[in-house]
């Protein structure tokens, strides 16, 4: 059985800095590609950043760039999201997500797997 399962959610004034950590297993986690996703409340689920199966492919949405990094440790199995630079907008239930073989996905139909998320709460 595949479990994602995030972890480092918490509540941060603006200009902060949070990790989120997503530990996978049931799943040969070298053959994955890993993305974030994000919801905030009454809006629809949205691409942050993914992750190659290698760690060689990234790619961002354009509201993270510059403060956001995705990276991965297939040893440890498992997917980090650094976030510097907190803004209240970054506020949402963020979602860690996995696809076999995939690279640059950055819709969330491509994703076979997902955690449950972890709720991140920038403040002003």
């Amino acid at each position: 059985q595949v479990r994602l399962v995030e972890s480092g959610g918490a509540w941060v004034q603006a200009g902060g800095s949070l990790r989120l950590s997503c530990v996978a297993s049931g799943l040969t986690f070298s053959k994955f590609a890993l993305g974030w996703f994000r919801q905030a409340p009454g809006k629809e689920r949205e691409f942050v950043a993914t992750i190659s199966a290698t760690g060689i492919g990234i790619n961002y949405a354009d509201s993270v760039k510059g403060r956001f990094t995705i990276s991965r440790d297939n040893v440890e199995n498992t997917v980090y999201l650094r976030m510097n630079s907190l803004k209240p907008e970054d506020t949402a239930v963020y979602f860690c997500a996995a696809a076999q073989y995939g690279m640059g996905y950055t819709q969330s139909v491509q994703y076979e797997y997902w955690g449950q998320g972890t709720q991140v709460t920038v403040s002003s």
